[in-house]
């Protein structure tokens, strides 16, 4: 039986409750013939639930050795490149070809601008500056200032979460 079919056994047994031309006998037999179904379904759904849950955590670990993995990969081919372009411009060789392969150190399209250390947005001129302005809702306060009584018009309070425990 299905923890659905369960449910909607627990309805029926709901509405036998409520119904006073029920048959008290007839009644305890369908509570009898329930009661520990649910239990036993909900036991096994804690058991795979938490078989989920360990493997949700194995795949998140592996996801962060990944990250190293791929970190390391990414800065020692940065390094082998550096080399490589070092070894180039110091041999005069910035272009030539292999069997396999050609190679050659070039400029990019634009110089990069470097802003010299300790230097204050503030002290340079407005036309140079590019002003960013992140607005966004502080539902604490917002929270706080519902909770107390306020009447704000453009937000209300929303019902809390509700979460399964299993211990």
């Amino acid at each position: 039986m299905t923890l659905y079919e369960l449910t909607q056994d627990y309805k029926i047994l709901l509405d036998m409750a409520e119904d006073p031309d029920v048959d008290p006998e007839a009644l305890a037999d369908t509570m009898e013939g329930i009661e520990g179904a649910i239990e036993d379904k909900a036991d096994a759904y804690a058991a795979v639930m938490r078989e989920m849950e360990s493997d949700a955590t194995k795949i998140d670990a592996e996801i962060e050795r990944l990250k190293a993995r791929k970190q390391t990969i990414k800065a020692n081919t940065d390094r082998i490149k550096a080399n490589l372009m070092a070894a180039m411009r110091e041999t005069g060789k910035t272009k030539f070809k292999t069997a396999l392969n050609s190679f050659s150190l070039r400029k990019s399209g634009q110089a990069p601008v470097e802003i010299l250390p300790g230097i204050d947005p503030d002290d340079v001129p407005l036309e140079y500056q590019r002003v960013k302005v992140t607005r966004d809702f502080d539902k604490t306060a917002i929270r706080g200032a519902l909770k107390e009584g306020a009447q704000l018009q453009w937000a209300k309070l929303g019902e809390p979460a509700e979460s399964l425990i299993i211990r």
